[in-house]
C-alpha cells in the first residue's frame, strides 16, 4: 500500500521538476535574446559613430580580450558583419521563445497546471506590477 501511495506522488514531483525545467528553458532564452538585443544596439552604435569617421583613422577593438589596433576601413565591414550576425541570432532565438513558450502552456493543459497568482496579473494590472509582488506570490499547483 505505501508504495502505491509513493509511486504518484514521484509522478507528480516529476511533473513539477519538467515543469520547473521548461521554465527556467524560457527564463534562460529570454536571458539570451535581452543580451543579443544589447549587443545589437551597441553595435549599431559603433557603425553609426565609425561612419562618420575618417576610413584611415586609427581605431581599436578587443578581440578575445586582446586590444588590437586597426583601421576604421578595416573594423567597419567586420562590425557590420557581426551586426547582421546577431540580428540573425536574435530571430533565432526569438523563435525558440515561442516554441518554449507553446511547449511550455502545452504541458499546462496536459498536467492541468495551475499557477496561483498567475491570474493576478492579467486582472489586477497595474497592481500586481506596482507592487512588484505578483511573482513572488505565485504558487505551482498540479491536480
Amino acid at each position: 500500500m505505501s508504495t502505491e501511495s509513493a509511486k504518484p506522488a514521484l509522478s507528480q514531483e516529476a511533473i513539477v521538476a519538467q515543469f520547473q525545467q521548461l521554465r527556467n528553458d524560457q527564463r534562460n532564452l529570454a536571458n539570451s535574446l535581452n543580451t543579443l538585443e544589447m549587443d545589437l544596439r551597441e553595435h549599431k552604435t559603433v557603425i553609426e559613430t565609425l561612419e562618420a569617421a575618417d576610413p584611415e583613422r586609427k581605431c581599436f577593438r578587443q578581440i578575445g580580450g586582446v586590444l588590437c589596433e586597426r583601421t576604421v576601413k578595416e573594423v567597419l565591414p567586420q562590425l557590420v558583419e557581426n551586426k547582421d550576425f546577431i540580428a540573425k541570432t536574435i530571430v533565432m532565438v526569438t523563435n525558440d521563445l515561442s516554441k518554449k513558450g507553446s511547449e511550455l502552456n502545452k504541458f499546462k493543459e496536459e498536467h492541468n497546471i495551475k499557477i496561483r497568482g498567475e491570474h493576478l496579473g492579467a486582472e489586477g494590472g497595474k497592481g500586481a506590477d506596482a507592487e512588484g509582488k505578483a511573482e513572488s506570490r505565485n504558487v505551482l499547483v498540479s491536480n
